[in-house]
């Protein structure tokens, strides 16, 4: 390494630990390919400092130097074309600004800097001239030592990161001041401001970000190979990798983004996908909404498509599963392969494998405990939609038809499976006819009117099927309520009896059974392993079983993997889920 090259890169180690522009200095690159002519560096509003290298220095001149630089990006110097008397301004501006930064010894002779601001500087250079001994107090030396590129970063994004830096430096004051009086005082992070800011100054999210927790523990971060961040809805937490370095308004596009997912729930909205790309099709539905209502500033890498804009997560996988080898390239907020949607799946041997942990994130011997926040992000969600359109601009049509979705609960399990009934068991509808008279009214006595009746047919009438799982595991209260309710459901809709068949290990034929017998003391049959196959067999294969009647399956989950070539629906514990993707519906019975 060349001697003025290891001084170079000395002097910006001083710069990256100086707490005032380490931000900065986290996104600016150095570029030392080559000589300047004059000066010792230069800053464009990108981010890139091009290195005088024929420059020979101390580490503090090149501190000083960087310094410098930094802090025209800081203060948002760059706007565009200028002249020499603005680049003068602003130079005096910063070499003031340096005196109580303090950073490194300035290379060149400085004058004593006038009082005043960049734009009253500015406007009295005009008139009277720039003073000789200020045109060349920058590191551009006879030139400038800023220049504009088209299409480089706003003026914002810098001076977000250097007002980050002036906090964090305040708030190590404040440590420091706190450790020397025996206090011990907890330091408010970049991520804590931001997740303040949701409180209370943005009420669409303002109350599902009142009930999450950041967690910025570095282990759990390290263990689950966590980027950036992840979510766990169930548990009401937001997991941070401390070492992301954003800007606040990077981060407040993150939390944002995670508190989307939890309160909509993609986890739970699965449904038998692939978990890495459901979480990446949520990603993009969800940053295209962000990216709409300018929530901050999406990070670097982040995903988003405008072609996807206007799509439901549902669509967007289906666009995603037809290149499974691009879809898991793609790069969420929370890693490579792991996602940043948490679920219960985490607790499978393959998954916990591949993030090299045993130890779930919410599994912290400091927990107190979790509690169940489906009502609380509901009404979050629609009641901040509420507040959010009273003056705080537009919601994208995709986000607000979802939160009016939450208004809505869905139907509970007896409802839904009445409904399951009318589509595959429909009640016999009764005809009219003369042969049985109606009440005749009192103000036409004389003419007979035609009545209801349910005609004779010696066509089979509508039954379904009943495949109960009575293994060890089935508790008599589950099969009692479902049972009842199979009973009452019947009855409604004219059915003779139903087919049912008792299975554990094997299968029992227990035939036909009228609706009555369904709700009084049944005996069944069983009790043993769980096999459910066979009995699903038996009635497909039955020769006085309609080949159109609906099977329903009442089990616990725990069983094999069933096959079912005719209509059916699931009827399990709604804590429970079943071990393959269903291709009939599962209602959950609370």
């Amino acid at each position: 390494m060349k001697e003025e090259h290891k001084a170079i890169k000395d002097g910006w180690a001083i710069v990256r630990g100086h707490v005032v522009l380490a931000s900065l200095a986290t996104r600016v690159s150095l570029d030392l390919s080559g000589s300047l002519g004059g000066g010792w560096a230069v800053v464009d509003n990108d981010g890139r400092i091009r290195v005088n290298t024929a420059m020979s220095g101390e580490p503090v001149e090149w501190a000083w130097a960087f310094a410098h630089l930094l802090l025209h990006l800081g203060l948002g110097h760059i706007e565009g074309i200028a002249d020499r008397v603005h680049d003068a301004a602003c130079c005096v501006a910063v070499n003031r600004f340096s005196d109580v930064v303090r950073v490194g010894r300035p290379p060149i002779w400085l004058p004593e800097m006038p009082g005043g601001d960049e734009e009253s500087l500015i406007e009295r250079w005009r008139l009277t001239g720039v003073p000789p001994a200020l045109l060349h107090c920058g590191t551009g030396g006879s030139g400038t030592c800023m220049y504009f590129v088209a299409g480089g970063r706003k003026p914002s994004y810098w001076t977000d990161l250097f007002a980050q830096g002036l906090v964090d430096a305040a708030n190590a004051s404040l440590e420091d001041a706190a450790s020397s009086s025996g206090q011990a005082l907890r330091r408010q992070h970049v991520w804590d401001r931001a997740l303040s800011w949701f409180v209370s100054s943005y009420p669409l999210l303002g109350a599902v970000a009142a009930g999450l927790t950041l967690v910025d523990d570095p282990e759990i971060s390290r263990a689950y190979g966590i980027r950036i961040a992840a979510v766990s809805a169930t548990h009401g937490e937001v997991y941070i990798n401390p070492h992301a370095r954003l800007s606040p308004e990077e981060w407040r596009f993150v939390l944002a983004h995670e508190m989307l997912h939890a309160a909509l729930r993609h986890d739970l909205r699965v449904d038998g996908r692939d978990h890495y790309l459901w979480n990446v099709a949520c990603d993009y539905v969800v940053n295209g909404w962000l990216v709409d209502m300018g929530v901050g500033h999406i990070p670097e890498g982040a995903l988003h498509d405008q072609r996807l804009a206007g799509l439901s997560a549902e669509s967007v996988y289906d666009t995603l599963v037809t290149d499974l080898r691009r879809g898991r390239k793609l790069l969420t907020l929370g890693g490579v392969s792991s996602g940043d949607v948490l679920g219960d799946w985490l607790s499978e041997p393959s998954s916990v494998a591949r993030r090299g942990s045993q130890r779930l994130p919410w599994d912290r011997p400091d927990r107190v405990g979790a509690v169940d926040l489906e009502d609380f992000y509901r009404r979050a969600l629609t009641t901040g939609l509420e507040y959010h359109r009273q003056g705080r601009g537009l919601v994208p049509a995709g986000l607000e038809e979802e939160i009016r979705a939450l208004a809505h609960p869905p139907l509970p399990w007896d409802v839904r499976l009445a409904r399951w009934f009318d589509e595959h068991v429909p009640s016999l509808v009764p005809v009219r006819s003369y042969s049985r008279l109606s009440r005749r009214q009192a103000a036409s006595p004389s003419i007979p009117r035609p009545g209801y009746f349910r005609p004779f047919s010696e066509v089979p009438r509508h039954t379904f099927g009943v495949v109960l799982d009575t293994s060890g595991t089935m508790s008599p209260a589950l099969l009692g309520k479902a049972l009842g309710a199979i009973a009452s459901y019947a009855a409604s809709r004219d059915v003779p009896a139903a087919r049912v068949v008792f299975c554990d290990a094997a299968a029992y034929d227990a035939g036909y059974l009228p609706a009555a017998a369904l709700s009084s003391r049944l005996r069944v049959r069983g009790r043993g392993g769980t096999v459910l196959q066979p009995g699903v067999t038996l009635l497909e294969r039955a020769p006085d079983f309609p080949p159109d009647a609906p099977i329903l399956i009442i089990t616990d989950a725990a069983c094999d993997v069933l096959r079912v070539r005719r209509p059916h629906a699931y009827l399990i514990p709604a804590s429970a889920r079943l071990p393959f993707p269903a291709r009939g519906p599962v209602f959950p019975l609370t």
